[in-house]
């Protein structure tokens, strides 16, 4: 580990002085490229450099603890005690910063909502959860825009998608895609029997067009009259778009917009997404054939969280984690829950990595 790190300190020595070069200076896109391999290497530098630091000056305080001086002797047995600790905690710090960055964690997402097996009931827990997700994202000052919704009679949501900008969005998210199984009685229900419905989540990292590169003939693109609420151009233009990906079958619809030009970017963002989602998914060999994998098939078996109302409880089977703190939870208050999924996950790639190396 540590001859790692000390390649990387050369590294980043060495791009500090090629910024340097009039040759880079004189070319915006070069000096654009070193400066963000430069930006990106120095959080682990500085820790890196904080370590070594640390490690000397804790060999100096053990010197002084072995000198036997008795006026000295309580003041550095404190000094290595702390030293000894904040050099494990960078120990730590560092194994974790040397794991290798997913390269979509700071991108935006499009995230899809869906209910899945309980009816009504599973629709107004797919809107609690776009209610949540969009209270988080609040939050953290991140921009939340609806793309598209289907909703139910009562209140619920059968199908929404939107997409949410700002920093490390991806990074926080992508380990919502799954099965959401909620445990409630229904407002309907007379005999106080407890119900199981399931709601489907995906996370994709939006893609951009160098991502994916979407040849038009491959586009087959429908208009029609848009069918919900929004006034008289809404329901007698042309303005819904449906664009059917041929090679793959992907079908993507919008119809939020009056214009059927912004309708058609609206789409074209979703399908980028979706295209971008089963490339990752081929390149990690994660999956299987389509994108539908990602989230099961609503099935109440399948499942990564359970939200239980008659405990106020949420269970993530993923990293046997429980919290009573659902109504929290709901209201937005994520950070807890997804800190240990993240956490889970991270120290997956640490022992990956170490088996590596």
């Amino acid at each position: 580990m540590l001859d790692k790190l000390a390649a990387e300190e050369k590294r980043y020595e060495e791009l500090m002085a090629l910024l340097g070069t009039s040759a880079v200076q004189n070319d915006p896109a070069e000096y654009r490229k070193h400066a963000k391999a430069l930006s990106d290497l120095e959080p682990l530098v500085a820790r890196f450099r904080e370590y070594k630091s640390t490690v000397q000056n804790l060999a100096e305080a053990e010197e002084l603890l072995e000198a036997g001086d008795p006026d000295m002797r309580d003041l550095a047995k404190e000094e290595v005690k702390s030293l000894t600790a904040r050099r494990d905690a960078l120990v730590a710090d560092l194994k974790v910063m040397l794991v290798p960055k997913d390269p979509n964690d700071e991108k935006n997402v499009v995230l899809e909502i869906r209910a899945g097996t309980g009816g009504d009931e599973a629709a107004l827990f797919a809107a609690e959860l776009f209610r949540m997700y969009s209270k988080f994202a609040d939050a953290h000052r991140w921009r939340i825009e609806l793309m598209s919704t289907s909703e139910t009679g009562v209140g619920g949501l059968k199908e929404v998608i939107a997409t949410i900008e700002g920093r490390g969005v991806y990074s926080k998210l992508k380990y919502e895609s799954g099965v959401h199984r909620v445990q409630r009685v229904p407002a309907t229900e007379a005999s106080g029997r407890i119900h199981t419905s399931t709601v489907t989540v995906a996370v994709l990292p939006e893609a951009e067009e160098v991502d994916v590169q979407i040849n038009e003939k491959d586009l087959r693109i429908d208009t029609f009259c848009s069918s919900g609420p929004g006034g008289q151009s809404v329901n007698t233009t042309y303005s819904a778009v449906r664009i059917t990906h041929i090679p793959t079958g992907l079908v993507v619809s919008q119809q939020d917009e009056k214009s059927q030009i912004k309708n058609r970017a609206k789409a074209m963002k979703v399908l980028r997404a979706r295209l971008y989602e089963i490339e990752l998914r081929k390149q990690q060999e994660a999956i299987a054939k389509d994108r539908r994998s990602q989230v099961g098939t609503g099935e109440r078996s399948e499942k990564i969280r359970t939200y239980n109302f008659k405990d106020n409880r949420i269970t993530d089977h993923r990293v046997n984690f429980t919290t009573h703190r659902l109504t929290e939870v709901l209201d937005g208050d994520l950070d807890e829950l997804l800190d240990h999924v993240i956490t889970f996950y991270q120290s997956e790639k640490l022992k990956d990595a170490t088996a590596v190396s």
